[in-house]
């Protein structure tokens, strides 16, 4: 069974940000820890989108927001939320972001599964009401979730 996945983020055409995504199964869901870099200081829309495809250079490729049960967007607090809404990542002045979090909705397999899907970071922040997407702006960087070496030890 899967219990960690990765996702490598680089930069869409004209942007700077780039980092890495753990995904690792928790009994609570999937923890979501990100270290992203490059970004302009403040809040970034931060998703799981539903493909694994970074080949747009604007990041479309990557699709909407991994939304298997067709509900509203949200704040990844909200009862009724895509299972990819993250919520918003928080650069520092220096352009850095760390975020840490459980997902519930997030699982390494069965329909709500996010290996081989896109995490896309956005320019702008996620207002969590716009729909279908948050008005969090283009896409910053783009990166595919996939199957991490197995931990030693």
């Amino acid at each position: 069974p899967v219990t960690h996945a990765i996702a490598v983020l680089h930069p869409t055409e004209g942007n700077d940000a780039f980092g890495f995504v753990h995904f690792y199964d928790d009994d609570e869901g999937v923890r979501v820890v990100a270290e992203v870099q490059g970004l302009a200081p403040g809040p970034h829309g931060f998703h799981v989108h539903e493909f694994g495809d970074c080949s747009a250079p604007d990041g479309t490729s990557a699709g909407g927001h991994f939304n298997p049960e067709s509900t509203r967007h949200g704040a990844p607090t909200d009862a009724v939320r895509h299972v990819g809404d993250l919520g918003n990542l928080s650069a520092d002045d220096a352009g850095s972001a760390q975020f840490q979090w459980t997902a519930p909705l997030l699982a390494f397999h069965g329909p709500h599964s996010i290996l081989g899907r896109g995490v896309i970071v956005h320019a702008g922040a996620d207002d969590f009401t716009s729909q279908p997407s948050g008005a969090a702006g283009p896409r910053g960087a783009c990166g595919v979730i996939g199957i991490a070496l197995p931990d030693e030890g």
